[in-house]
């Protein structure tokens, strides 16, 4: 039952011992400041991992033609390996349990003008399914489809930021655009979430470059999708039959590390989210040892408490008090230094993280947060906790004869 003589007693002992009710709080509150501080940073940084895969499909290779550095079947080395459209095709023909698409991409920089507004921009040239690789979302218009590559088409599908910089307010849809020298017709208008460097670009059919660059069949590198359905042991087996298939069509040496690369997306995914998983347990660790801490302190903290109290005790229970009533003072008071502090260390932690938004990009933390349960969580633990370091000495307290008591020192 709520008694107002003990709350008046637990607040004029607080009031007295302003040093000792600080040094309780501040112990709580900061253990749970960097816990929350913690598990929020780290949880920062799995949306960095997430953020920077999230921008291009996962169940993507990129496959890059080098330069050979060891001698193969009466191949010399020194070779540069160029990747043409017949991959493409064979590819498609070998792979068709294991492979969603396949698209090249040609790679220039030109000079693209409009009426008086010119700059300079990136160009690739792909096919359709380049669309579901880089994620791209058209805004307007559409997106090149296998006709415009077919009939190798002038057409242009251009970023955001192109049609800000070239067109102003006017609608860039049906209006032809110097590209290089060559005119485009533009069908599209697209952003992505990659940022302002994806959408200062333009999206040209393949083999509408080809035939500008003198009709040749030469492309960049390719990129190529797995079916998402086999898995990542599925995705690491393709990979390497992929691998092989195009170095014994390239006459490769299997030991020849640069005459082709293929940079398997689903890998690093899982690499980089091992690694973030890694540091969140490690953060985890720590957090849970600030908690530790915290407990450990504010034991201390009340065992010197009980102990400096134990004449008073004493006195209290001389005059009548029950072991109960002296075990009932002293954990409410500790109860609610730590029901107090705990809250105002979460508040402040979960005020922090949210101010902090993206200005720790640079250290590869976005968004840092902590799940509002988990904080709860680990608040009503501590508070156990410091409920359960008030009892223990309180109750060894309350078990002293009056007399032991008096004479304590």
């Amino acid at each position: 039952m709520f008694s107002r003589d003990t709350w008046k007693e637990i607040f004029e002992t607080i009031q007295k011992n302003k040093l000792r009710t600080f040094l309780s709080g501040f112990t709580v509150a900061l253990g749970i400041l960097i816990f929350v501080s913690l598990v929020g940073l780290t949880n920062g940084l799995q949306n960095t991992f997430n953020k920077f895969f999230s921008d291009d499909a996962s169940n993507t290779f990129y496959l890059f033609a080098g330069r050979t550095t060891v001698p193969y079947k009466g191949y010399k080395s020194g070779r540069q390996i160029e990747f043409d459209n017949s991959d493409l095709v064979d590819i498609e023909e070998n792979f068709p349990l294991f492979m969603e698409y396949v698209t090249p991409r040609i790679t220039r920089s030109a000079l693209v003008k409009y009426k008086n507004e010119s700059n300079n921009y990136s160009t690739r040239a792909v096919a359709p399914s380049h669309q579901h690789a880089e994620k791209t979302i058209i805004m307007r218009g559409r997106y090149l489809n296998e006709q415009d590559v077919k009939n190798r088409t002038k057409y242009a599908v251009i970023g955001r930021l192109v049609e800000q910089d070239l067109f102003g307010t006017e609608d860039a849809i049906g209006k032809y655009v110097d590209v290089g020298g060559s005119m485009f017709k533009v069908i599209g208008v697209y952003q992505d979430d990659g940022g302002d460097d994806e959408e200062r670009r333009l999206y040209l059919p393949y083999t509408t470059r080809q035939l500008i660059e003198k009709n040749t069949d030469k492309v960049d590198q390719m990129i190529v999708a797995f079916k998402p359905e086999i898995g990542y042991a599925g995705a690491m087996a393709f990979d390497k039959s992929l691998d092989k298939f195009l170095r014994e069509k390239k006459y490769i040496s299997p030991n020849d590390q640069q005459g082709i690369f293929i940079r398997n997306v689903a890998d690093q995914l899982k690499q980089n989210q091992q690694f973030a998983s890694v540091l969140a347990y490690i953060g985890g660790f720590i957090a849970f040892g600030t908690i530790l801490a915290g407990i450990i302190g504010i034991s201390n903290i009340m065992v010197f408490v009980v102990k400096e109290r134990t004449k008073e005790l004493g006195i209290r229970k001389a005059l009548g008090a029950t072991p109960r009533s002296v075990i009932s003072s002293i954990l409410l008071e500790s109860v609610f230094i730590t029901t107090i502090s705990g809250i105002l260390g979460m508040i402040i932690g979960i005020a922090i993280l949210s101010s902090l938004g993206e200005k720790l990009e640079d250290f590869f933390i976005t968004n840092p947060f902590i799940n509002t349960g988990l904080a709860i969580f680990a608040t009503v633990i501590l508070i156990l906790f410091g409920a359960i370091a008030g009892y223990i000495p309180a109750k060894r307290a309350a078990s002293i004869k009056p007399i032991v008591a008096l004479r304590d020192e």
